[in-house]
């Protein structure tokens, strides 16, 4: 259209030309008088008839080049025209939103052991009694347990007498949602929160980790290691590595953060272990029977084959 449009226009430049219209001599009404149509090589001239056109005539003409001007300049000259893509039919991102974990409310604290054998025998009789209940270690060469998730602290110190009385438990000690890591992640940030999950998971480290266990040849539970860190820490991680794997937004390798779970399969893509990544492409575990809570390499090729993703909970 645009090369069409091109030779229209030069056609008619040319015949104007030919014409030799002198606009300079154009009178009051706008009536341009045409001098020649020819001029042959002999000088012979073919003459037209002088005549004047309206001034609307004129008026017309320099609109039409005008428009043919402006058609030009939006359509450009000897250009193939612009062909503008269609819309992309891919469909849109989807962005992945955040699954935050409940906070724990009130918790009750009992128990002071030497070794985790006996702690881990408390924890299993009240699990018995239908209490969620994990232990940990206090400080060095003391173990402690907590257990319960109460609206309310009278519910919690009702409960806890009960035990009491029947024998379960001795002195206890009820902890508020306050006391917990979680409580202060608006005021010093996710950063802190996720080193007080490495610091919560490093405290392990070296300790046989029996859940529900009478000894070490009752085994480990590594979910119940990653579920007791961050209970710990104020956040209600679901018991069994499965739920936890479901549970959290997924998060890629090259973006693993403090305090984030990663899972591995034996076979094929079914959850079989699980580990808190500590930074540095290292993460802690509780490996399997017979061994202690430990660091490993993500890098180790045992790990990175049956690596199968990571989830976030903050």
């Amino acid at each position: 259209m645009g090369m069409q449009v091109c030779r229209v226009l030069d056609l008619t430049l040319y015949r104007s030309d030919v014409r030799n219209v002198d606009l300079d001599s154009m009178s009051g009404e706008g009536v341009p008088t045409i001098a020649s149509w020819d001029q042959g090589s002999s000088g012979g001239k073919t003459a037209l008839p002088s005549f004047r056109t309206p001034s609307f005539v004129a008026k017309k003409a320099f609109l039409f080049i005008g428009l043919l001007i402006l058609t030009i300049l939006a359509g450009g000259c000897g250009r193939p025209a612009v062909r503008h893509a269609p819309p992309s039919l891919a469909p849109p991102v989807k962005t992945l939103e955040r699954k935050a974990l409940p906070r724990l409310g009130f918790t009750i604290q009992a128990g002071a052991f030497a070794n985790a054998e006996n702690a881990a025998r408390l924890t299993r009789s009240l699990q018995d009694k239908g209490l969620d209940a994990t232990y940990f270690v206090a400080r060095r060469g003391l173990y402690k347990v907590r257990f319960g998730n109460f609206p309310t602290k009278k519910q919690a110190r009702a409960r806890a007498e009960e035990l009491r009385k029947d024998g379960i438990i001795e002195e206890f000690y009820v902890v508020s949602p306050e006391e917990y890591a979680v409580a202060q992640r608006e005021a010093r940030g996710e950063a802190y929160l996720r080193e007080e999950l490495v610091r919560t998971a490093r405290s392990f480290l070296g300790v046989p980790y029996l859940w529900g266990g009478s000894s070490a040849g009752a085994g480990f539970d590594c979910s119940g290691l990653t579920m007791t860190v961050y209970q710990l820490n104020g956040l209600d991680l679901p018991r069994t590595s499965r739920e936890q794997f479901v549970t959290g937004t997924p998060v890629d390798r090259s973006s693993l953060g403090k305090g984030d779970l990663i899972f591995f399969a034996a076979v094929g893509d079914k959850v079989s272990h699980v580990g808190i990544y500590a930074g540095n492409d290292l993460f802690i575990h509780a490996p399997g029977r017979g061994k202690i809570i430990r660091t490993d390499a993500l890098a180790k090729e045992y790990f990175s084959r049956a690596y199968i993703g990571a989830r976030s909970y903050l």
